[in-house]
């Protein structure tokens, strides 16, 4: 007669299948948590990330094709521009009914363009971008030049006056490249922006 097999309580189950492994010590899972949470990127480090992919998409698809080593504060300037086809800030002309008032009654046909906080925060992380990328010191900084600083001045003096209205556009609607950069910039410029430009093809 064979012996009955032994069973200890809660080691094996009834269908003989090896139990599951004890749960880790609550302060385990914490430090694994908090290991994951430091390895994950911040939401700022991954916005930059994408903008100085933009970036350099942009003079890859530039013509001619640009390098970062042969750019200057003109070429910084020129991307921003650049940018003002997918802004969501109407700014009102001279001419127009609305200019300097900030809540106008209607639609008119002013362009709409970029707001100067989202291009002064989005040089802000492409200054860091470029430093963390090899760009030397931050005294030859391509995106701290005086070209580029007199610009965001202007753009905010421009807008202050024109007192810019903010414009909701259909989130489906995505451009395509080169015509239309498609990124996205939450909060400063459009994050869908970004990831539509990154992602688009660089046939023209």
């Amino acid at each position: 007669m064979e012996p009955a097999a032994l069973v200890s309580g809660g080691d094996v189950g009834d269908d003989g299948a090896t139990p599951p492994p004890p749960s880790q010590p609550r302060e385990q899972q914490e430090q694994q948590e908090q290991q994951q949470q430091k390895q994950k990127p911040s939401r700022y480090e991954s916005q930059k990330r994408r903008d100085w992919n933009t970036f350099i998409q942009y003079l890859t698809n530039h013509k001619p094709p640009l390098t970062v080593g042969k750019c200057g504060g003109a070429h910084v300037v020129e991307f921003l521009k650049y940018l003002d086809q997918f802004g969501k800030t109407k700014v009102h002309a001279h001419g127009c009914t609305y200019f300097g008032h900030p809540s106008p009654s209607g639609p008119c046909e002013c362009p709409t363009k970029q707001a100067w906080g989202s291009l002064d925060a989005l040089i802000g992380r492409l200054r860091a971008a470029y430093e963390e990328n090899g760009g030397g010191r931050p005294e030859s900084n391509l995106f701290g030049a005086k070209v580029v600083k007199s610009h965001l001045r202007e753009v905010r003096e421009s807008q202050a006056k024109a007192r810019e209205t903010l414009c909701h556009s259909s989130p489906s609607s995505k451009p395509s490249f080169p015509q239309a950069c498609g990124v996205v910039w939450v909060g400063f410029i459009d994050e869908a922006f970004v990831e539509g430009f990154v992602g688009a093809s660089s046939n023209p």
